[in-house]
């Protein structure tokens, strides 16, 4: 199995700080989730480098004693140059396809990347890099299949050299116990 984790909730919003790590709810579904990975036997942490997928993947690292390899490619979708309101223009990628926002080759680095891991690996990345994999892999080309809630868990399962997906993460916010 390979799991993609969408980080927790960020303490902060779009347009509020570039790089904002998790709120005190955000940590609280980053223990949650790290408690499910591990018992569903996840054993190979890789994060984007932003800091709020980096902290959500720390209660993971730490219940397996191990550190997650930063990796740009599971990381957020990165808007064309000179776009000015990266907010217009993702709300506007978002009602097309990958091709139609030009995104249809990061799209697929990022299947490529996810493709590459190994079994058992949990990679704590974003919605759109999370929906660039679960629509590729369903056939579905528009950039908006589901809407992963913060912390959810969306499970791939390779089956003759081919991974499916096999469980969207949950959408909205993870329920903690």
């Amino acid at each position: 199995m390979i799991y993609l984790i969408r980080h927790g909730e960020p303490a902060a919003g779009w347009g509020e700080a570039a790089d904002p790590g998790l709120s005190a709810l955000g940590q609280k579904q980053a223990e949650a989730a790290a408690r499910i990975l591990a018992e569903a036997g996840a054993k190979r942490p890789v994060t984007s480098p932003l800091a709020r997928c980096r902290e959500t993947a720390k209660p993971f690292e730490r219940l397996l004693e191990t550190h997650a390899r930063i990796d740009p490619l599971v990381g957020e979708v990165k808007e064309p140059a000179g776009v000015a309101d990266r907010a217009a223009w993702l709300k506007q990628a978002m009602n097309g396809s990958w091709a139609e926002a030009g995104l249809q080759g990061w799209a697929e680095s990022v299947l490529r990347t996810v493709e590459a891991m190994p079994k058992d690996t949990a990679a704590f990345s974003h919605f759109v890099a999370i929906n660039a994999v679960v629509g590729l892999l369903s056939g579905d080309e528009r950039v908006l299949v589901f809407r992963p809630g913060h912390c959810s868990i969306t499970r791939l399962e390779r089956r003759g050299g081919k991974l499916h997906v096999v469980e969207r993460g949950q959408e909205g916010a993870l329920v903690l116990l």
